[in-house]
C-alpha cells in the first residue's frame, strides 16, 4: 500500500468519525421532533404535506400498519416509474437519435423495482436508454422517496428497541416526510451546488454534436447530472446518470468530488449509530457499534488495497512482479481512490462505483462481494446496515446465552423464542435469495447466455455478484455480465424485492415485539453492550455465520480463480 493511499484512507475515516456525532445528534432531534435550525422554514411545508396526504403525525402505527404503509408506498412508486418509463417517448426531452436501447416491458419492470427498492441495478446505459425527463422525474424522485422510506424503516426499528411497553413504532408517513424535508433535501441542495463548483453539469440541453481531434463525429450527452448525482449517494441508491457511473467525468470530475461523494455515502449511516445511542440513552453503546463498523471497513480496505497493489498473475508472468493491477482503475483517482470507492460503495448499499470491479484481482474483487454477503453491516445504507448489524448482535447474544445457560437479552430486552425465529428468518433470507437464483442461472441456457466475456470461476463470480448486489439493494455489478435479458430482468427484480421487503417486514415485526416489552435491569450475568467483549462477539458472529453460509460459494468463484492463476 502506498503512503498516499494510507493517508487518504485515514483522512476519510477521520472525516467520517468527526461527523458521526453532529449527524447523529441532528437525526435524533429530527425524528424525536425536537427543535432544529430548519424548523421555521420546513414546519409549514410539513404541515401542508400532512394535510395533503391526510396524515395525522401523532397517530402511532403498529408494526403491521407500518409495514403495510411501506408496501403500499413502494407499490405506488413502482407503478409510477414503470408508467413513466413506458411512456417516455411521448414525454419531454426524448431524443430518438440517442435512444438506441429499447425500453422493453421487462427492462422497465426491472428499473421500476430497482429504484423503488433503492437498488438502482443498471441493466441499461442511461445515455442510450433514458431521456432526461425519465432520469429527473422518474428516477431522481425515487432516489429521494425510496431512500427516505429506507431511513424510516431504520428509525422505526431503533424506536422499537428504545421504547418500553408500547404498541407503536411511530408513523411511517410522518417519518417519510421528515426524512425528505429535514435530511435528504437540504443536504442535496448544498451537495449539488458543491458538485457544480467541481464541474458537474446541470443542464436541460441533453446532448451536443462535436468533432473529435481526429475529425470523427461524437455525441456528448449531458443533463441535470449534479442533483441526480448527490441524491443517489445520500439516499443509498447509486444508479448513475451515465453507464460509467462514478468513473464518468461528468459525474465525478475531480479527486475532491470523488472524496466528497464517498463521504455522502458514509456519513448518514455512520451517524445513525450515534442516533441509536441517544435514543437508547446509551451513547457508549452507539460508539461501540460504530467502531465495529470501522474495524470491518478498515479490514476490507487493507485486503483489497494489498491485493490490487500486488498485481495480477498476468503481470507476474510478464516479468512485472512488483507492478500494481491498474486494469479497470480510474486514472484520475489512482489505485487508492478506486479501492476506497469499491469498499465504501459495497459497504454502503450505494453501488456508485468509479472503477471496473470485473478487472480486479480475484481477492480484490472478492472484498466488495463479501461486504455485501455480510449484509453491508459496515456502515450500510440509510438504516439498513445498522439494522443488519443489530440482528447479527442478537444472533451472537443468543449463542453466548446458550453457552452460559442464560436467557439472552439486549439492552434489557429479552430475545425469546419468537424473537429468535424472526432473527433466523432475517438471517436465512440472504442465502435463499442469493444462492438458489445463482444455481439456477449457472444451469439454464438463459442464465449462461449473460456470460458474453467470461466463463469458468470468473463467470460464476459475475453471476453470484449480480444476485448478491441485487439482494443487498446495492446495484453495483461485475461489468462482464450482460444482464439486459428477460431472464435476468425478471430474476434480479424478484431478488431485489426479497432484499428490500423480505428483510424489512421481519425487522419491523421484531421491532414491534421489542417495543411491547419492558426493560430488564442489568445484572452481573448481563453482557455489557459497551464493552470490548461485546464487540468481539459481534465481529466473530458476523464472520463465522458469513463463512458457514457463503464460503462454499466463494470457493467456486474468486477463491478457485485465485488458486488457478
Amino acid at each position: 500500500m502506498s503512503s498516499a493511499g494510507l493517508v487518504q484512507d485515514a483522512v476519510f475515516l477521520l472525516c467520517v468519525t468527526l461527523l458521526v456525532k453532529p449527524a447523529g445528534s441532528y437525526m435524533a432531534r429530527v425524528f424525536e421532533r425536537r427543535p432544529t435550525p430548519l424548523d421555521r422554514l420546513l414546519c409549514p411545508a410539513e404541515t401542508a404535506l400532512h394535510r395533503l396526504l391526510g396524515v395525522d403525525p401523532e397517530r402511532e402505527m403498529t408494526w403491521v400498519e407500518y409495514a403495510s404503509a411501506l408496501l403500499a408506498f413502494s407499490l405506488c412508486g413502482t407503478l409510477l416509474v414503470y408508467g413513466l418509463l413506458r411512456l417516455q417517448r411521448f414525454l419531454p426531452w426524448y431524443e430518438v437519435a440517442r435512444m438506441t436501447t429499447p425500453m422493453t416491458p421487462d427492462l422497465a419492470f426491472n428499473i421500476a423495482i430497482s429504484f423503488a427498492t433503492t437498488t438502482t441495478w443498471q441493466a441499461y446505459a442511461g445515455e442510450t436508454t433514458l431521456s432526461n425527463w425519465s432520469q429527473l422525474v422518474a428516477l431522481a424522485s425515487q432516489n429521494f422517496l425510496a431512500g427516505a422510506a429506507g431511513l424510516s424503516i431504520g428509525i422505526a426499528f431503533l424506536r422499537g428497541l428504545a421504547r418500553e411497553k408500547s404498541a407503536g413504532l411511530g408513523n411511517f408517513w410522518a417519518d417519510l416526510v421528515r426524512s425528505v424535508l429535514w435530511i435528504l433535501l437540504p443536504l442535496s441542495l448544498v451537495g449539488a451546488l458543491v458538485l457544480v463548483w467541481q464541474g458537474v453539469p446541470v443542464t436541460f440541453h441533453s446532448s451536443s454534436a462535436v468533432r473529435t481531434l481526429e475529425g470523427h463525429p461524437q455525441i456528448i450527452v449531458a443533463g441535470p447530472v449534479a442533483p441526480f448525482e448527490i441524491i443517489k449517494n445520500l439516499g443509498s441508491n447509486g444508479g448513475g446518470f451515465f453507464n460509467a457511473n462514478g468513473a464518468h467525468p461528468y459525474e465525478t470530475p475531480t479527486p475532491l468530488s470523488n472524496f466528497l461523494l464517498l463521504l455522502t455515502i458514509a456519513v448518514l449511516p455512520a451517524g445513525l449509530t450515534h442516533t441509536f445511542g441517544r435514543m437508547l440513552r446509551r451513547p457508549r453503546h452507539g460508539w461501540v457499534l460504530y467502531w465495529v463498523m470501522v474495524g470491518l471497513f478498515a479490514g476490507g480496505l487493507v485486503v483489497c488495497q494489498r491485493a490490487e497493489a500486488a498485481g495480477s498473475s498476468a503481470l507476474h508472468r510478464g516479468g512485472l512482479e512488483h507492478a500494481a493491477n491498474l486494469e479497470g482503475k480510474e486514472a484520475r483517482f489512482g489505485l487508492a481512490g478506486s479501492v476506497l470507492a469499491a469498499v465504501t460503495t459495497s459497504n454502503g448499499a450505494t453501488g456508485s462505483t468509479n472503477s471496473g470491479h470485473d478487472s480486479y484481482t480475484p481477492i480484490g474483487g472478492m472484498v466488495p462481494l463479501v461486504n455485501m454477503l455480510l449484509g453491508e453491516i459496515s456502515l450500510g445504507g440509510l438504516g439498513t446496515g445498522l439494522v443488519s448489524l443489530l440482528l447479527v448482535a442478537f444472533l451472537g447474544l443468543f449463542a453466548a446465552g446458550l453457552m452460559v445457560g442464560k436467557t439472552p437479552e439486549y439492552a434489557g430486552k429479552v430475545i425469546g423464542q419468537t424473537e429468535m425465529k424472526l432473527v433466523m428468518l432475517y438471517t436465512l433470507a440472504a442465502p435463499l435469495a442469493i444462492l438458489i437464483p445463482t444455481a439456477i442461472a449457472v444451469r439454464l441456457p438463459a442464465g449462461l447466455a449473460g456470460q458474453t466475456t467470461n466463463s469458468g470461476p470468473h463467470g460464476y463470480t459475475e453471476i453470484l455478484f449480480a444476485f448478491t448486489s441485487c439482494f443487498a439493494n446495492n446495484g453495483q455489478t461485475f461489468g462482464g455480465l450482460s444482464a439486459n435479458s428477460v431472464f435476468y430482468n425478471v430474476a434480479t427484480a424478484v431478488v431485489m424485492m426479497a432484499g428490500r421487503f423480505g428483510l424489512a417486514v421481519p425487522a419491523l415485526a421484531l421491532a414491534g415485539r421489542f417495543a411491547a416489552q419492558g426493560r430488564r435491569p442489568e445484572t452481573a450475568g448481563t453482557l455489557p453492550t459497551d464493552s470490548i467483549l461485546f464487540a468481539v462477539v459481534l465481529v466473530g458472529t458476523a464472520l463465522i455465520v458469513g463463512a458457514l453460509t457463503f464460503f462454499p460459494a466463494l470457493c467456486l468463484g474468486p477463491i478457485a480463480e485465485q488458486l488457478r492463476s
